[in-house]
């Protein structure tokens, strides 16, 4: 039988849509197995939420969203979220700042790391690139570099055409890296000699300080722009920040433009520390996460890395299995030794040292390079016991500022799991059957869109 192909693109899509849905199904219907609160404790719970405005949630710092316009340059980008001491921030279009419609002033979300990982391909590309041949080492012909370097790595779609390769290449010719003829045709040769020269082509030199946000938004972007209005229910946004994986929610007004809040999994835990006291909390978080099913993976559900491995991979890891970080184990008995996370990227650019060995720098010897200052010694991981209290967790979460921590048992301080601010806030909340908002609604048949 010949399927109609507007038919079949929309079987298509429809099967992609519901594969994404049964993802998102999937982890919450796993929460709820292993979570072990009592039905109409959290049937009350889920009610109070959803009778919560998110105009009752606590506004950002200073009471004005930080937003980054589309044209400012990576640099300029990552100098805002430094400032600000913020991870991510909403990416405005100039060129549409008459229209009251969001859709029209807002291209998505970009975060530290997305900007950290562009830099770090573009260096890859041009590594590979360099050592291709003489012609190419001596930057003979930009263009045909790029397309040399993006094809070495298999490099395809909006990163091959977007010229980061050439843009990379030109980059490293123009900032003084020499590569001598008969030079080992490996890429890590060829990155060795990026070193300081290709830390400062970036930040100071052309393309990447012309380079904009706009530019790179697209295919490094972590996070859709997806709002919700402040008459909706606090229950649709910590649905969005635990079963469909959002990091943040923008908060808009109907017919205004502007944003009137940003509402992070972190901020959601830190409101949850802060209702320390309150019966309704205390009742459940004064019980052991034992009690409450948590962890809410196996020991075999752990993704870890070791010390000795390069961090290259620990940062594939996290991309590959989409976490945002990863315990430090000393095998075979998988004792935590330390703590990566997806942030920690940021690193490889505040620190020339690493950025100019970042292909073949160990996991051990990154944590030691950016360790504490004042101790010299490698910050530790945060843990708990599987006696620990789900206050104490949340406390641990909000005080540190950290996006999960881990579960460890016996003396080894073997780990066992791991809580993430998703987890946490799912514990507060289910589903309830045939729940719907005009915003939760929308918001999710954009996310299967994506």
């Amino acid at each position: 039988m010949v399927v109609p192909f507007g038919v079949g693109m929309a079987h298509e899509e429809m099967i992609k849509d519901n594969s994404k849905l049964s993802s998102y199904d999937a982890y919450f219907e796993k929460i709820q197995s292993r979570k072990k609160l009592p039905q109409s404790m959290q049937e009350t719970l889920t009610a109070a939420f959803a009778n919560i405005p998110v105009s009752s949630f606590p506004e950002v710092p200073g009471g004005k969203v930080i937003e980054i316009l589309a044209d400012t340059s990576v640099a300029d980008a990552l100098k805002i979220l430094s400032e600000c001491n913020i991870l991510s921030a909403p990416v405005r279009n100039p060129d549409t700042e008459n229209s009251s419609d969001w859709r029209d002033r807002y291209l998505g979300i970009i975060d530290y790391s997305a900007i950290v990982l562009w830099v770090l391909e573009s260096a890859e590309l041009a590594a590979v690139a360099l050592s291709a041949s003489t012609a190419t080492a001596a930057g003979v012909g930009a263009g045909a570099v790029g397309a040399l370097g993006a094809l070495a790595l298999g490099a395809t779609g909006p990163v091959a055409v977007a010229g980061l390769a050439a843009a990379a290449v030109g980059a490293a010719v123009a900032g003084g890296v020499a590569v001598d003829k008969g030079m080992g045709k490996d890429g890590a040769t060829a990155a060795d000699k990026l070193g300081k020269d290709f830390y400062k082509v970036i930040l100071e030199d052309e393309p990447f300080k012309s380079t904009t946000v706009r530019s790179i938004l697209k295919s490094y972007r972590w996070a859709p722009f997806l709002p919700v209005s402040i008459e909706c229910s606090m229950l649709s946004v910590l649905l969005l920040l635990s079963k469909y994986r959002l990091r943040n929610v923008p908060v808009i007004e109907e017919g205004k433009p502007d944003i009137k809040n940003y509402i992070t999994q972190s901020a959601v835990v830190q409101g949850l520390d802060r209702c320390n006291g309150r019966d309704w909390f205390d009742l459940i978080a004064m019980q052991p996460i034992s009690e409450l099913g948590l962890p809410f993976m196996s020991p075999a559900e752990v993704i870890s890395i070791q010390g000795d491995e390069l961090i290259l991979e620990a940062f594939k890891r996290m991309r590959d299995n989409q976490i945002g970080g990863l315990p430090v184990v000393d095998a075979p008995k998988k004792k935590i030794v330390g703590n990566v996370s997806i942030k920690d990227i940021r690193y490889l650019l505040l620190k020339p040292e690493l950025f100019s060995n970042f292909r073949k720098l160990t996991v051990m010897d990154f944590m030691q390079t950016i360790a504490s200052q004042e101790t010299g010694k490698v910050i530790p991981p945060i843990t708990c016991k599987l006696d620990s209290t789900l206050a104490s967790v949340i406390q641990s979460l909000a005080l540190k500022s950290v996006h999960r921590i881990y579960v460890v048992a016996g003396e080894d301080d073997e780990v066992i799991g791991i809580i993430t601010l998703r987890d946490v806030i799912s514990c507060f909340i289910y589903e309830p059957p045939n729940h719907f908002d005009n915003h939760l609604g929308f918001a999710v048949k954009e996310i299967l869109n994506q």
